[in-house]
Order: C-alpha cells, then sequence, then structure tokens
C-alpha cells in the first residue's frame, strides 16, 4: 500500500484521496496551475548557471532577515523554524530560491520593459483632481461662476455644496487614472493645465465642476511602478510557459 499523503484521526489518507477531495471542493485546477507555475520556474533555474548568486549575499540576507524579525537569538530563530515546519536548510534554500528568481525576472523582463511601458503608458498616466458634484446644473452654473468671478475658494464650496464623500476632503479627488475616465471626460480635462477650472460637466446623471490640481506623467523611475510592470511582464511570460506544457492527471487509486 502506498504511504498516507495525510493521516486524519489515525485514518491515512492517499494522495489520490486528496486530489479527489480537492476537485470536489473546485480547488484542485489553482493548485495544478501553481504546480506547474514552480516546475516552470525550477526548470529554468536548473538550466540557468548564470543566476547563481554569491554566497556573501546570500548570508547578509539571512542576517537581514533574522534582523527584521527579531530573531537573532539562534533558540528564538530554532522556534521560528519549528513553528514553520522548516528546517534551516530548506530556509536557506528559500533563500536562495528567492534570490535566483528574482534575477530571473530580470532577465527575463528587461529587454522587453521600456517597449512595454510606452505600450502601458497612456493607461498609467493620472490626474490629481478636486470636484464638486451637485444634482441642479443651476445651481452648478451659479458656484461656477462665483469661482470665476470672484475669490470665493474652491475648498469652501466644495464642503458646503458637494454630494459625494470628497466634501470631507476639500473636494479633493486625488490621483485618478486617466484610463478610468468617460472619453468624453477625458477629451475635456486632458485640454486643461493645473489650476484650472471646469465645468460644470455631466458626470452619471449629475454635475461637477472639476479643478486640475497636478498633471502626474508615468516614469519609470518611479520604483513601484517599475516593479510593477516588471511583474506584469513576468506574469506574462509565465502564463506562455504554461501554455505550452503538455501535462496528464491520474487520480485513480
Amino acid at each position: 500500500m502506498a504511504n498516507p499523503f495525510l493521516t486524519v484521526n489515525d485514518e491515512p489518507i492517499l494522495l489520490s484521496q486528496a486530489l479527489k477531495y480537492l476537485q470536489a471542493a473546485g480547488k484542485l485546477q489553482p493548485m495544478i496551475t501553481d504546480i506547474l507555475r514552480e516546475y516552470i520556474l525550477d526548470r529554468e533555474l536548473q538550466s540557468r548557471p548564470d543566476l547563481d548568486v554569491p554566497a556573501a549575499s546570500i548570508e547578509q540576507s539571512v542576517v537581514n532577515f533574522r534582523l527584521e524579525r527579531n530573531l537573532s537569538d539562534p533558540q528564538a530563530f530554532q522556534q521560528w523554524l519549528e513553528s514553520n515546519r522548516m528546517t534551516y536548510e530548506a530556509f536557506h534554500e528559500q533563500i536562495v530560491s528567492g534570490f535566483k528568481r528574482e534575477k530571473l525576472k530580470l532577465s527575463v523582463v528587461q529587454p522587453q520593459l521600456e517597449e512595454y511601458f510606452q505600450e502601458r503608458k497612456p493607461a498609467l498616466d493620472a490626474v490629481v483632481l478636486s470636484r464638486i458634484s451637485l444634482n441642479d446644473y443651476e445651481l452648478a452654473e451659479t458656484l461656477f461662476s462665483r469661482l470665476k468671478e470672484s475669490d470665493t475658494r474652491f475648498e469652501e464650496l466644495a464642503r458646503e455644496y458637494s454630494i459625494t464623500n470628497e466634501r470631507s476632503f476639500n473636494g479633493m479627488m486625488g490621483a485618478v487614472a486617466w484610463s478610468t475616465f468617460p472619453d468624453s471626460l477625458k477629451v475635456v480635462l486632458q485640454q486643461t493645465i493645473p489650476g484650472q477650472i471646469v465645468g460644470p460637466l455631466e458626470v452619471e446623471g449629475g454635475w461637477c465642476i472639476f479643478r486640475v490640481d497636478e498633471l502626474l506623467e508615468a516614469s519609470l523611475d518611479n520604483p513601484q511602478l517599475k516593479q510593477r510592470l516588471q511583474n506584469e511582464l513576468f506574469e506574462r511570460w509565465l502564463n506562455q510557459q504554461l501554455q505550452s506544457v503538455k501535462i496528464t492527471l491520474n487520480i485513480q487509486d
């Protein structure tokens, strides 16, 4: 008899039965996908000696990991390993694998990153907006005229008259990606300059007065954006690899 995959209440559960349970719960396919991803990454890492990591970098990463989690004490670190059902060797291999995967990701995405950024840029550029939202067009016209013809502050009118949640923040919406705007609204707002007030514009059955506070142009100099695009490209590469994998699933006893 095959060794049990799990033992529950002294009753052995074979791997085939565990897979059937996952299938019944609708969780078998996600698990298979995770296994295939790890298989693809493992095979790729094994075939790439150029991804080897200097021992000094690994050891420094181990030190940093332990310091960040207050695990510098050997006993505390051992308890952490045991609570995570992990040997030191497995932990060390996890650190090494993390380094190699990051190097693999960069080697895969770097040649395509600039082109991909330019392709995605129209959807990544954003604008910082403030708005006053109203149900009544005549009131919207009146407030717009007051803003254009007097020293009335936009923030004051937003607090007093706006019907949306932004009123609590003086009308400020924050940064909004251009890709989220309806085309009709985007055309108008993209012709403005910071500080300009436009409106009233019809939005979802109501009327809005907008102030353009700042134009935010996407750039690869932004570390968070660069990391996001690298991850997207790597996921695309991984999915392409998944499409070419041939698998056979056997869950019979």
